[in-house]
């Protein structure tokens, strides 16, 4: 390695080809197709555990017209992708882009699967999130396979775990195909053996780590991404947190850091790539771009739109997502016993099931309960225009909650007084009461359900299309019938549990072209600056076509990224040059 190793001392100057902030999935992909292209690379990274928000994530790819497709045995085509989103995004601007991600996508997936040691699978049945031509119902969707974190030896503990409340019992890692053998362990011989196999492969591994070292979902995808890393001998340098850009005859030569060794600098011959997970926790950016200021995120505290702050100090462009500046998952809040809040995502498990309705502060029905995540709470953002809509609040009966749980409740607990005496979930003996109970006139809320109950008897929505879709379907409950979403509530006790919208990522963000280069105001390139995952606006603009339309665009730009900084000509700093640069920092 061309590299040099920082020292304690402050003034310590490091050069390499290409530097890059964030050791996301992004950013570790940059690095790794850098280095096939005989560039030496270095990163840095804000904290001490490498993975950013994907670690907490499920991990999903979306990447249209790979070979994964073909094996699975579900062949996609990249034309159709390309009807699907134009059908999904319409006239809104950036073509461009979106082609370049669909040309690059098949071969970006497979130097990722032949060069290192990431290994997907194409899901044989996950559904895009929307309809329209060209919709894919599986192969579109890559999953990382499991990973055995042992093989990061002590690096195992550099990935950052994910959220709590996705957790097992003693820290145990479980993949959505594995929940109906640990609800049901004793429904099976089948459940009850794989059930059992978790549990002792966790005991044994609590005997030397915190936490289950079989990784699952993103956390697996990330562990991967580390282990090529360390094979390839690409440095990471960790509590490196960005300062500022350097510039020298127009070109972003490098960047400088703070450090636990005081302030540092490095130099890239060839750019710096923006990798730092987009604005989440930004307060200033966020109250610029969001539609309601104190929403939630899901991402680490630490997406604290450092890369965007920098960009943006160095003329670069910004976007605020068009449709939405984020993507969205509707959450439940639970406070612990110690004071500490917990998000539940509710993705799949709970709304699209028969015998739920979502309304809103008024009592109302106000969107298709059983659509995507995203959908879902854009229908909270539009209705709380009209109505009060923050929260929204899912309602059930006694038999939904037993068979389905309800965000934090799980199927069948014996402990829904607790979770009552909480606050976390409101019990009632009557709509009536129950509405009563949540602030909600009760004449209303009980026209409402009746309203609910006799479309679930008809098994037609008519007022907001629940289980007309491929995804609502795929989602419900198909031993119910004729609508595998709806069902007429029964007897009570009756549940409401409050949702509101978290981002689980940032759609709004630079500018940049087709190769990842940061553009300024007027749409021209910054030479020197590249930017990938969060960092980047959304060429999607701000819609959700399916899952993983994040690390999807994330790891092909990172792959375009690559190929671009390869064939520019190097240019090497001077070391007569070296005051000036200091000199022309771009100020923090």
């Amino acid at each position: 390695m061309r590299y040099t190793s920082p020292s304690s001392h402050l003034d310590d100057i490091i050069t390499t080809d290409l530097l890059v902030v964030g050791a996301g999935a992004g950013g570790m992909s940059t690095a790794l197709f850098a280095k096939r292209r005989s560039l030496d690379v270095i990163i840095c990274e804000k904290t001490d555990m490498v993975g950013g928000i994907t670690s907490t994530s499920g991990g999903t790819i979306w990447a249209p017209g790979t070979s994964l497709s073909k094996e699975a045995g579900v062949p996609d085509d990249v034309e159709n992708a390309r009807l699907f989103l134009r059908s999904v995004i319409g006239e809104r601007s950036g073509e461009k882009l979106r082609e370049a991600f669909l040309e690059a996508a098949p071969a970006a997936i497979q130097e990722l699967q032949d060069y290192t040691d990431v290994r997907l699978a194409a899901a044989t049945a996950h559904p895009d999130y929307l309809e329209g031509p060209g919709a894919a119902y599986g192969g579109r969707a890559l999953a990382p396979l499991p990973f055995d974190g042992r093989e990061l030896g002590k690096d195992f503990k550099r990935i950052r775990p994910p959220r709590p409340e996705f957790l097992a019992p003693g820290g145990m890692m479980v993949g959505r195909n594995e929940l109906d053998s640990l609800l049901k362990p004793f429904g099976s011989f089948k459940n009850f053996r794989h059930t059992l196999s978790l549990f002792v492969r966790l005991l044994s591994d609590r005997k030397n780590h915190t936490r289950g070292t079989r990784l699952v979902m993103g956390n697996a995808l990330v562990g991967r991404l580390l282990l090529s890393l360390r094979k390839k001998d690409i440095p990471i340098f960790y509590n490196w947190i960005l300062i500022d850009l350097i510039r020298k005859e127009e070109k972003i030569a490098g960047a400088r850091f703070k450090t636990p060794s005081g302030e540092k600098t490095i130099f890239a011959r060839k750019g710096v790539v923006l990798a730092t997970g987009g604005l989440a926790t930004n307060q200033a950016l966020r109250a610029k771009v969001f539609p309601i200021a104190d929403l939630k995120s899901l991402a680490p505290k630490s997406n604290s739109g450092d890369g965007i702050t920098v960009g943006l100090r160095v003329g670069a462009g910004f976007s605020d997502g068009a449709e939405s500046p984020a993507l969205w998952m509707p959450c439940s809040a639970r406070v612990t016993r110690g004071g500490k809040e917990l998000l539940w995502p509710h993705i799949i498990l709970d709304r699209a099931k028969p015998g739920l309705l979502a309304v809103n502060g008024a009592g109302k029905r106000f969107v298709n309960e059983a659509g995507s995540y995203h959908d879902f709470c854009m229908g909270m953002i539009s209705d709380n225009k009209k109505e009060p809509c923050m929260p929204a609040w899912l309602i059930c009966d006694r038999a939904f909650l037993h068979k389905y749980g309800l965000g934090m409740v799980w199927p069948g607990t014996r402990l829904i007084k607790r979770f009552a005496r909480s606050g976390y979930l409101i019990q009632a003996a009557t709509v009536g009461k129950l509405a009563t109970a949540i602030g909600i006139d009760p004449t209303t809320l009980e026209f409402t359900v009746a309203r609910y109950n006799a479309l679930a008897r008809s098994g037609v929505d008519t007022d907001f299309g629940r289980g007309s879709s491929t995804l609502n379907r795929f989602n419900g409950d198909d031993h119910c019938k004729p609508n595998p979403c709806m069902r007429p509530l029964g007897p009570g006790p009756y549940y409401a549990m409050a949702v509101k919208p978290a981002d689980l990522a940032t759609s709004a963000g630079l500018t940049g072209t087709i190769d990842g280069q940061i553009t300024d105001k007027n749409g021209l390139p910054i030479n020197g600056l590249y930017a990938c995952g969060n960092d980047l606006t959304s060429l999607f603009k701000g819609t959700y076509p399916g899952p993983g339309t994040t690390l999807g665009p994330a790891l092909v730009m990172a792959w375009r990224i690559a190929n671009h900084v390869a064939h520019q000509s190097s240019q090497v700093p001077l070391s007569s040059d070296i005051a000036t640069h200091h000199d022309r920092k771009v100020s923090a």
